[in-house]
């Protein structure tokens, strides 16, 4: 056998960059490590030979034979250097090498430090739950329950819905409110000590007021093949720490529902079995004939009806001296909230004295000043006027433009789309919700936003709402952080107690706006708030009574422009939407008083409360019948606001009357 002799080409490393830089074969030393091979002298010449591993050849990582050594657990090789570096487990929070098993591994302090931060996190867990009061109750957990009525029988008593039926229900919860941790079930997860010192108040809504949760989610269930399902309502159980006195109790109600449109659930109620024992006021008579305006007086001011001494003055002679008998107390809630400043406007109209000087012009006179202008300048030859409505209607409205609008419109008969050429007027109405939103500033906005958008659907003889805009100005916000406190509000100023916070109203009324406008499917596209309360001259100026102003742009059809007045005879009367209310019936007596004149629950009872999914249903009605153009059936159409149907039923039938059945009215209460 030949005698051979293995040659190790040495390389050079670079301190810059570690790669081979002064070899005079350096392309042949990478080539021979790419194939693992070493120069072999055989007699006088070269030739690779395939490397074999030796002792001599892991003797150093300076040669180009050396072998490639083997990388353990999360070690990388690096070729340049033909070593295995550790991992770099620096990049992982609180892990070190493992030096045995080149592992990435947590540091021994890692368990020990991970054991206190567990046992800090569950005793703040327990103190954040003892922190969780509301009006000085500590509460332990809540939890929301759903009351599901089918077939005028309770679900939990065990009949009425299939298996099928009630894993859909209880799929169809869990989905709707996926919270972390939440499982729908049909037992409670509340419980009480035995020692009593916990207790368990329910609240949810009243029993004969059918919200607009429910509206939907029994559509929801008919959808999803549960048609047993007549309603389900929403209620919410609060774990607390028993009150310490019933004023407490109450204090802590009053913060965790709506008492005109909720209750507290007994406790042994079952949920929703319990009705309540309510039964419709008897009606009666105000003794004008015995006791004269006194006995109006007393009974306006027991019941909010806000009779002025004109008001008194007046019915006592139409009864007393013109009609020969007292008026029943139907008629006196009926007549004040019809001829009430609020559905009226009489001071706008009124004579005005200020200081004993009679001032020339009325309220009305000086607003509708620029319009007759306009008007003028029309007659006398100039720009014509762009006005189509206005003064006479629920909004007002201008002329489109010439050319007309031209889209797809839909043909009511067979559904089809084809193109068509009409010109719609551009509505636009405003007014303010100030009353409701001081003393219920969510549910006086929500209805604020709701009373404009009918104002805009019922103009002409229907029309179209676009978008709305918002404003809200208030009087001292009294901030509490310290650094915003401002040096002209005084915090020793009174306000009425039924009005709310103005920092309050802010907030709530602006969330109370944008919800009803989601809901409802309207974009709020501007708006602004103010703050003012200072002493100017000696006088105390501030927005005591808030306003609360909502605007809104629509579209009319040019040819549902005019009302059709008087109205027909023989005309039938439909009312669009939900069952109507004792709530908020008395807005418009309400609303026309003195802030903080009126009882306060009398002020509360006057608050609509806003039901937007039932609009959005009233909206695809009107908008059906204005789409159907010449064939529109609707003669007259008017919005049923705070005055309730003692108003708007004698806004339609003017001047030709009309022949009521109240029995017919859908009423919600009993």
């Amino acid at each position: 056998m030949e005698d051979k002799k293995t040659v190790c080409l040495q390389s050079f490393s670079s301190p810059m960059t570690g790669e081979f830089t002064s070899t005079p074969i350096i392309l042949g030393i990478r080539a021979l490590r790419a194939t693992f091979a070493n120069l072999t002298w055989v007699g006088n010449k070269v030739a690779p030979e395939p490397l074999k591993p030796s002792n001599e050849a892991a003797a150093s990582a300076r040669f180009g034979c050396a072998l490639i050594p083997a990388c353990a657990g999360q070690q990388r090789y690096d070729a340049r250097t033909n070593t295995c570096i550790d991992p770099v487990c620096s990049a992982y929070a609180l892990m070190v090498v493992d030096e045995q098993s080149k592992t990435c591994v947590w540091a021994t302090w890692v368990p020990y430090v991970f054991g206190i931060l567990v046992v800090f996190l569950s005793a703040g867990d327990i103190l954040s739950q003892r922190r969780f009061k509301v009006a000085g109750v500590v509460v332990h957990q809540e939890e929301i329950c759903f009351n599901v009525q089918v077939q005028s029988l309770n679900w939990y008593a065990g009949t009425g819905l299939t298996d099928e039926e009630e894993t859909r229900l209880l799929w169809l919860l869990q989905e709707t409110f996926p919270c972390m941790g939440s499982v729908v079930t049909k037992e409670t997860t509340l419980s009480t000590k035995e020692n009593h010192s916990t207790e368990i108040i329910e609240v949810g809504p009243r029993q004969q007021f059918v919200t607009a949760w429910c509206t939907n989610a029994v559509s929801i269930c008919l959808s999803a093949g549960i048609a047993s399902v007549d309603r389900i309502e929403k209620t919410r159980r609060y774990l607390i720490e028993s009150p310490s006195s019933p004023e407490i109790r109450e204090k802590f109600l009053a913060e965790i529902h709506d008492r005109m449109t909720e209750m507290e659930y007994p406790a042994d109620s079952g949920g929703f079995c319990y009705v309540e024992a309510v039964e419709p006021a008897a009606w009666g008579e105000v003794d004008v004939m015995a006791e004269g305006k006194q006995a109006l007086e007393r009974f306006s001011e027991a019941n909010g009806l806000g009779y002025d001494s004109q008001d008194v003055d007046y019915y006592v002679k139409l009864f007393r001296d013109e009609l020969k008998r007292n008026p029943t107390t139907v008629e006196c809630f009926d007549l004040a909230q019809g001829n009430s400043e609020h559905s009226r406007h009489w001071f706008f109209g009124g004579k005005l004295v200020v200081d004993g000087e009679e001032v020339p012009h009325t309220l009305f006179q000086l607003v509708k000043n620029p319009y007759r202008r306009v008007q003028q300048r029309e007659k006398e030859g100039g720009r014509p006027n762009a006005s189509t409505v206005a003064f006479s209607d629920n909004s007002s409205a201008i002329r489109g433009a010439a050319g007309g609008f031209t889209g797809l419109l839909p043909d009511l008969s067979t559904g089809e789309f084809s193109e068509s050429s009409l010109i719609y007027d551009i509505t636009f109405t405003c007014e303010t919700h100030n009353f409701p939103c001081g003393v219920a500033p969510f549910p006086g906005a929500e209805t604020g936003t709701g009373g404009r958008l009918r104002d805009g659907q019922s103009t002409g003889r229907g029309s179209l709402v676009l978008a709305g805009t918002a404003a809200y100005c208030v009087g001292a916000l009294y901030l509490e952080d310290a650094d915003r406190e401002v040096d002209w509000e005084d915090r020793s100023w009174k306000y009425p107690s039924n009005l709310a916070k103005p920092v309050d109203i802010l907030i709530q009324a602006s969330n109370g706006a944008s919800d009803y406008g989601n809901k409802f499917g309207e974009p709020v596209v501007n708006g602004f708030c103010r703050s003012y309360a200072a002493v100017v001259g000696g006088e105390r100026i501030e927005w005591v009574k808030p306003i609360m102003m909502s605007g809104g742009i629509g579209s009319m059809d040019c040819r549902h422009r005019l009302k059709q007045t008087p109205p027909m005879p023989g005309a039938a009367i439909v009312k669009l939407g939900g069952p109507a209310y004792r709530l908020g019936v008395g807005g418009g007596a309400a609303s026309s008083m003195v802030a903080g004149e009126n009882q306060e629950h009398l002020d509360f009872n006057a608050v609509q409360r806003g039901d937007a999914q039932m609009l959005q249903r009233v909206n695809r009605v009107i908008r059906y019948l204005v789409e159907m153009g010449e064939g529109n059936p609707v003669l007259s159409i008017h919005d049923q606001g705070a005055g309730g149907a003692g108003n708007v039923l004698k806004e339609i039938g003017e001047p030709t009357g009309l022949e009521i059945d109240m029995k017919h009215m859908l009423s919600g209460d009993p």
